[in-house]
């Protein structure tokens, strides 16, 4: 919390990103926000996947814009539906195994930067997502990303929804996140009548209740149980042919370090990175002695250079 909250996300303000907006198949539309080096062309671009109710506006989007900027890299964060600060049209939202809207993501991504070397970054729900986007197409996957990392992922969903739900995280996250997921279903049950069960979305006060209530029938799940087993990464992080990190802090409030995956299920293509602390896409260091606020930068760092090692081995 310290980290989204109070530490300093950039030593330098952040020039004001470029919004573009992407037609979707369904008659839709995806806006994504883009930073450019100022100097030259970028030498290579980071598409970065927010989490739950995230934005180009969260703290480590807004770290890894930096630095990017100071590598002389781009960075585009596509908004998963709702997340861009305007309703969308069609009668959908967002899920933690969405590789579908991953995929074309990328591609206009693709086709936004043309002939720019794109790295994926995912955060969080967004990790997760984009590790089961490497999953499903592979050997494929290559051809349209040199390298990735997916930061804090909850890759076993339902040990993830069980550790959010419980104790204080309920009270701290859970009815943070809650807050707005509500909203966004009230306003989407009147622009979509009958399309979900609203009154049971509207009284959920646990992640798993609205999932099952709203993310799981929605996308063509089950039911909760449905949805998490078959959106999870962690089963499938074997059948990942590109460079990917995977980072977790074992201190994770909703990732618990039971969960994470041992070096024994992933493939030659994946690198654990699984430091005792950090929380859940915190990661906080010091910025001098006594510093009180700390800073989230660093681990960008930290990260961008295991991108751009991985991608010069390609």
């Amino acid at each position: 919390m310290a980290a989204a909250l109070l530490a300093c996300r950039t030593p330098e303000p952040l020039p004001p990103p470029r919004r573009l907006r992407w037609d979707t198949p369904d008659d839709d539309f995806i806006d994504a926000d883009l930073w450019l080096p100022r100097a030259a062309a970028p030498r290579a671009a980071v598409v970065l996947f927010h989490g739950l109710e995230g934005s180009s506006r969260s703290h480590y989007a807004q770290a890894l814009a930096w630095v990017a900027l100071r590598r002389g890299w781009a960075l585009i964060v596509p908004h998963f539906r709702g997340c861009s600060g305007e309703p969308n049209r069609a009668p959908r939202a967002y899920h933690s195994g969405d590789h579908a809207e991953i995929d074309g993501m990328l591609r206009q991504a693709a086709r936004a930067l043309a002939g720019v070397p794109l790295r994926a970054v995912g955060v969080s729900l967004g990790g997760n997502a984009l590790l089961r986007w490497l999953q499903e197409h592979g050997d494929h996957a290559g051809a349209v990303v040199q390298a990735a990392a997916a930061v804090s992922a909850p890759l076993d969903l339902a040990a993830a929804g069980a550790a959010i739900d419980r104790g204080l995280n309920r009270w701290l996250y859970a009815r943070h996140f809650l807050r707005t997921m509500r909203a966004k279903a009230a306003a989407f049950a009147r622009a979509h009548p009958g399309r979900i069960d609203a009154a049971r979305a509207m009284r959920a006060r646990t992640l798993r209740a609205f999932d099952d209530a709203f993310t799981a029938p929605l996308h063509g799940f089950a039911g909760v149980d449905d949805y998490w087993q078959r959106a999870s990464s962690r089963p499938h992080l074997a059948r990942i042919a590109v460079p990917t990190l995977v980072l977790n802090a074992r201190n994770d409030p909703f990732v618990p370090a039971a969960s994470l995956p041992t070096p024994e299920e992933v493939g030659p293509w994946v690198r654990l990175w699984q430091p005792a602390q950090g929380g859940h896409v915190g990661f906080a260091e010091p910025r001098f002695r006594g510093d009180p606020r700390g800073q989230v930068w660093g681990v960008w760092e930290h990260v961008s250079d295991w991108l751009q090692a991985a991608a010069a081995l390609r």
